[in-house]
Protein backbone atom coordinates (compact mmCIF):
# COMPACT_ATOMS: atom_id res chain seq x y z
CA UNK A 1 0.00 0.00 0.00
CA UNK A 2 1.39 3.36 -1.00
CA UNK A 3 0.59 6.13 1.45
CA UNK A 4 -0.79 9.10 -0.50
CA UNK A 5 -2.39 11.04 2.35
CA UNK A 6 -1.98 11.37 6.11
CA UNK A 7 -4.23 12.92 8.71
CA UNK A 8 -2.05 14.66 11.25
CA UNK A 9 -3.51 15.24 14.70
CA UNK A 10 -1.71 17.83 16.81
CA UNK A 11 -2.06 20.88 18.99
CA UNK A 12 -3.69 24.14 18.03
CA UNK A 13 -1.09 25.52 20.43
CA UNK A 14 2.67 25.22 20.01
CA UNK A 15 3.56 23.95 23.47
CA UNK A 16 6.56 25.09 25.50
CA UNK A 17 9.34 23.32 23.64
CA UNK A 18 10.61 24.88 20.39
CA UNK A 19 11.32 21.31 19.30
CA UNK A 20 7.59 20.65 18.86
CA UNK A 21 7.35 23.36 16.21
CA UNK A 22 10.62 22.23 14.59
CA UNK A 23 9.34 18.66 14.25
CA UNK A 24 5.93 19.81 12.99
CA UNK A 25 7.67 21.85 10.30
CA UNK A 26 10.06 18.99 9.47
CA UNK A 27 7.11 16.64 9.12
CA UNK A 28 5.29 19.04 6.80
CA UNK A 29 8.38 19.35 4.60
CA UNK A 30 8.90 15.57 4.56
CA UNK A 31 5.27 14.92 3.61
CA UNK A 32 5.58 17.29 0.66
CA UNK A 33 8.90 15.76 -0.42
CA UNK A 34 7.29 12.30 -0.38
CA UNK A 35 4.19 13.44 -2.31
CA UNK A 36 1.92 12.72 0.66
CA UNK A 37 -1.06 15.03 1.05
CA UNK A 38 -1.46 16.51 4.52
CA UNK A 39 -4.99 16.31 5.89
CA UNK A 40 -5.43 18.21 9.13
CA UNK A 41 -7.79 20.30 11.24
CA UNK A 42 -7.69 23.44 9.08
CA UNK A 43 -6.31 25.88 11.64
CA UNK A 44 -3.50 28.39 11.30
CA UNK A 45 -2.48 28.41 14.96
CA UNK A 46 -0.04 26.23 16.88
CA UNK A 47 1.45 23.03 15.55
CA UNK A 48 -1.45 22.66 13.12
CA UNK A 49 -0.43 25.88 11.39
CA UNK A 50 3.26 24.96 11.49
CA UNK A 51 2.81 21.59 9.78
CA UNK A 52 0.47 23.09 7.16
CA UNK A 53 2.75 26.06 6.43
CA UNK A 54 5.81 23.83 6.03
CA UNK A 55 3.95 21.44 3.72
CA UNK A 56 2.80 24.32 1.54
CA UNK A 57 6.23 25.98 1.52
CA UNK A 58 7.75 22.70 0.31
CA UNK A 59 5.22 22.51 -2.54
CA UNK A 60 2.91 19.92 -1.01
CA UNK A 61 -0.86 19.59 -0.96
CA UNK A 62 -2.83 20.42 2.17
CA UNK A 63 -6.47 19.69 2.88
CA UNK A 64 -7.85 21.50 5.91
CA UNK A 65 -11.10 20.44 7.55
CA UNK A 66 -12.55 22.75 10.17
CA UNK A 67 -15.98 23.05 11.78
CA UNK A 68 -17.71 26.39 11.32
CA UNK A 69 -17.65 27.27 15.02
CA UNK A 70 -13.84 26.98 15.12
CA UNK A 71 -13.14 29.18 12.09
CA UNK A 72 -12.23 32.20 14.22
CA UNK A 73 -10.98 30.39 17.34
CA UNK A 74 -8.34 28.32 15.50
CA UNK A 75 -7.67 31.06 12.94
CA UNK A 76 -8.84 29.34 9.78
CA UNK A 77 -5.91 28.75 7.41
CA UNK A 78 -6.96 30.30 4.09
CA UNK A 79 -3.70 29.38 2.34
CA UNK A 80 -4.31 25.64 2.20
CA UNK A 81 -4.76 23.84 -1.12
CA UNK A 82 -8.27 22.67 -0.21
CA UNK A 83 -10.34 23.92 2.73
CA UNK A 84 -13.57 22.30 3.85
CA UNK A 85 -15.85 23.72 6.52
CA UNK A 86 -18.01 21.17 8.33
CA UNK A 87 -21.09 21.61 10.46
CA UNK A 88 -19.60 20.21 13.68
CA UNK A 89 -16.75 18.26 15.29
CA UNK A 90 -18.12 14.76 14.59
CA UNK A 91 -18.36 15.48 10.85
CA UNK A 92 -14.87 17.02 10.91
CA UNK A 93 -13.42 13.94 12.60
CA UNK A 94 -15.24 11.59 10.25
CA UNK A 95 -13.62 13.30 7.25
CA UNK A 96 -10.19 13.37 8.90
CA UNK A 97 -10.52 9.63 9.56
CA UNK A 98 -12.00 8.60 6.21
CA UNK A 99 -9.82 10.59 3.80
CA UNK A 100 -6.43 9.47 5.13
CA UNK A 101 -4.30 6.46 4.25
CA UNK A 102 -2.43 6.82 7.57
CA UNK A 103 -2.58 8.79 10.81
CA UNK A 104 0.20 10.71 12.53
CA UNK A 105 0.00 11.93 16.10
CA UNK A 106 2.14 14.95 17.04
CA UNK A 107 2.23 16.64 20.44
CA UNK A 108 -1.10 18.12 21.40
CA UNK A 109 -3.76 18.40 24.04
CA UNK A 110 -7.18 16.96 24.74
CA UNK A 111 -8.38 17.18 21.13
CA UNK A 112 -5.33 15.25 19.96
CA UNK A 113 -5.91 12.61 22.64
CA UNK A 114 -9.56 12.33 21.59
CA UNK A 115 -8.68 11.82 17.93
CA UNK A 116 -5.92 9.34 18.74
CA UNK A 117 -8.20 7.36 21.05
CA UNK A 118 -10.94 7.14 18.45
CA UNK A 119 -8.69 5.94 15.62
CA UNK A 120 -7.00 3.48 17.98
CA UNK A 121 -10.35 2.05 19.11
CA UNK A 122 -11.51 1.86 15.49
CA UNK A 123 -8.34 -0.07 14.67
CA UNK A 124 -8.95 -2.43 17.59
CA UNK A 125 -12.52 -3.02 16.38
CA UNK A 126 -11.30 -3.82 12.87
CA UNK A 127 -12.93 -0.77 11.30
CA UNK A 128 -9.64 0.15 9.61
CA UNK A 129 -6.12 -1.21 9.25
CA UNK A 130 -4.38 2.07 8.50
CA UNK A 131 -1.02 2.89 10.10
CA UNK A 132 -1.04 5.00 13.26
CA UNK A 133 2.29 6.59 14.14
CA UNK A 134 3.03 8.66 17.23
CA UNK A 135 5.90 11.13 16.85
CA UNK A 136 7.53 11.12 20.28
CA UNK A 137 9.17 14.54 20.12
CA UNK A 138 11.18 15.24 23.29
CA UNK A 139 9.55 12.17 24.86
CA UNK A 140 6.19 13.96 24.75
CA UNK A 141 4.25 10.70 24.42
CA UNK A 142 6.01 8.64 27.11
CA UNK A 143 3.12 8.86 29.59
CA UNK A 144 0.62 8.05 26.84
CA UNK A 145 2.62 5.01 25.74
CA UNK A 146 2.99 3.86 29.37
CA UNK A 147 -0.78 4.17 29.84
CA UNK A 148 -1.40 2.06 26.73
CA UNK A 149 1.14 -0.51 27.94
CA UNK A 150 -0.56 -0.64 31.35
CA UNK A 151 -3.96 -1.27 29.75
CA UNK A 152 -2.44 -4.18 27.84
CA UNK A 153 -0.53 -5.57 30.84
CA UNK A 154 -3.59 -5.34 33.07
CA UNK A 155 -5.75 -7.25 30.58
CA UNK A 156 -7.89 -4.37 29.31
CA UNK A 157 -6.60 -4.68 25.75
CA UNK A 158 -5.40 -7.59 23.65
CA UNK A 159 -1.78 -8.62 24.02
CA UNK A 160 -1.15 -7.76 20.36
CA UNK A 161 -2.62 -4.24 20.74
CA UNK A 162 0.94 -2.86 20.47
CA UNK A 163 0.66 -3.72 16.78
CA UNK A 164 -2.14 -1.16 16.32
CA UNK A 165 0.24 1.81 16.59
CA UNK A 166 3.90 2.63 16.14
CA UNK A 167 6.16 5.15 17.82
CA UNK A 168 8.79 7.17 15.99
CA UNK A 169 11.53 9.09 17.80
CA UNK A 170 12.02 11.55 14.93
CA UNK A 171 10.60 12.62 11.58
CA UNK A 172 13.11 10.61 9.55
CA UNK A 173 12.10 7.39 11.33
CA UNK A 174 8.44 8.25 10.92
CA UNK A 175 8.77 8.72 7.15
CA UNK A 176 10.66 5.40 6.89
CA UNK A 177 7.83 3.68 8.78
CA UNK A 178 5.25 5.24 6.45
CA UNK A 179 7.18 4.11 3.38
CA UNK A 180 7.37 0.54 4.73
CA UNK A 181 3.60 0.08 5.04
Amino acid sequence: MTIQSCSVFCGSRSGYSARYTEDARSLGTALAQNNITLIYGGGQAGLMGSVADATLQAGGNVKGIIPSFLEARELLHEGVTDLEITEDMPSRKAKLFDLADAYIILPGGFGTFDEFSEILVNRQLGLHDKPIIILNTDRWAISLIETLDTAIKQGFAEKHAHDFYHVAPDVSSLIKQLNNF
